[in-house]
């Protein structure tokens, strides 16, 4: 499974070729993470037509798997997080949650980049 990152669903929805043939080309099954559902969401509010993107970013991810945290999700992302700031490494939380539902899927979840 890859995760399609918020680029990458921009990229889509906003009808652009590259991404498009690279998302046909995708042999392996698709989904996204509720953080990028949010962002998703957050530039539809924030557009000049925010109740017709809205119905685009609905039409959209009901297309595809929407993946919601669970306490596995929650637990890896404690876990990471404490690592890298142990580490000295600041990373933001929504890059973190969305590594953590990838890796609480299973670890080798690729991510296919927009």
């Amino acid at each position: 499974m890859k995760l399609l990152d918020s680029d990458t669903c921009i990229g889509l929805l906003r009808g652009r070729m590259e991404v498009l043939e690279r998302r046909a080309a995708e042999v392996d099954e698709v989904a996204t993470t509720w953080v990028t559902a949010s962002e998703l969401f957050y530039g539809a509010a924030k557009s000049a037509k925010p109740d017709a993107n809205a119905a685009l970013v609905v039409r959209f991810l009901n297309t595809l798997p929407v993946l919601a945290p669970d306490l596995a999700t929650a637990r890896l992302f404690g876990e990471v997080k404490a690592r890298l700031v142990t580490a000295g490494q600041v990373v933001a939380d929504a890059d973190l949650f969305i590594a953590a539902v990838a890796l609480s899927r299973g670890g080798g979840t690729g991510r296919m980049n927009g």
